[in-house]
């Protein structure tokens, strides 16, 4: 009976274990950084920010550089032979957020390193559907909102007010094809709010221009671009023709329209 009750404490023990074991699986850490919010990890990790506050015993949405949140993620070992992209691919991540939750934006991983693993795609999307109310029309090739309409119209006021039609049209595809990409963010307003290494994405968001009306063309061109047209040829990055950035000049060019050149 004694050896009987010890077996069943064993057993006991064992389960606790386990329990244990997997729920610190889906529990990580993740370290802020300048410009995030409780909004953006929230987003990143597929929770609320409700429940970030109540998990981290936060009284207010205020956080800082360097604080530690708790977060609700899986952690992945890193393998011989694992690349970021086939981590992303396994979990159905996007390449940027497991990049954005690591902080690591280079391709360097080692053996045995831990990394924290993102929400999906799939519940990134639902939930970004549903908390933002997000429609894509008929035609629309990525999925907006009335606001992110009026921002890329801004962002193409900005960048190519006196330039062809069709260069603005080409700047907001640049935009969507960001969108698209599984390198860059995933919504229209996070992709020109980005801010990687401390460089701002887009000058306009920098400098303010971008707070600046929109026009009638650059809404036409921005809902054209939406709705699938693409002068940039796929491109991923445009400067115009004064530039002295070697490191973007040096990219291969789709198209050149007016003064402004796209670059993959």
């Amino acid at each position: 009976m004694k050896q009987l009750n010890k077996g069943k404490t064993l057993i006991a023990g064992v389960l606790l274990s386990l329990t244990l074991s997997q729920t610190t699986a889906f529990a990580a850490n993740y370290k802020v950084v300048k410009n995030d919010s409780l909004y953006k990890i929230g987003n990143l990790f597929g929770t609320s920010i409700s429940t970030l506050k109540t998990k981290n015993k936060l009284q207010s949405d205020k956080i800082y550089s360097g604080q530690v949140l708790d977060v609700p993620a899986k952690l992945h070992t890193v393998q011989k032979g694992n690349t970021l992209y086939s981590i992303a691919k396994k979990y159905n991540v996007k390449l940027f957020s497991l990049r954005k939750a690591n902080h690591k934006w280079d391709d360097l991983i080692i053996p045995g390193r831990k990394l924290i693993i993102p929400a999906s795609k799939t519940s990134n999307t639902a939930s970004s559907s549903s908390s933002t109310a997000k429609a894509a029309p008929a035609k629309a090739v990525i999925s907006y909102t009335q606001d992110e309409l009026d921002l890329l119209a801004r962002l193409i006021t900005a960048e190519a007010t006196g330039e062809p039609y069709n260069a603005m049209v080409g700047i907001g595809a640049v935009v969507v094809n960001r969108v698209k990409s599984a390198e860059w963010p995933d919504t229209i307003s996070s992709v020109i709010n980005h801010v990687a290494g401390g460089y701002y994405q887009f000058t306009p968001v920098e400098n303010g221009y971008i707070n600046n009306p929109a026009s009638s063309d650059a809404i036409k061109a921005a809902k054209e671009a939406l709705n699938g047209s693409d002068p940039s040829k796929k491109a991923m990055f445009y400067y115009d023709d004064t530039c002295t950035n070697e490191w973007i000049k040096s990219k291969p060019v789709t198209a050149k329209i007016g003064s402004m050149i796209f670059v993959k």
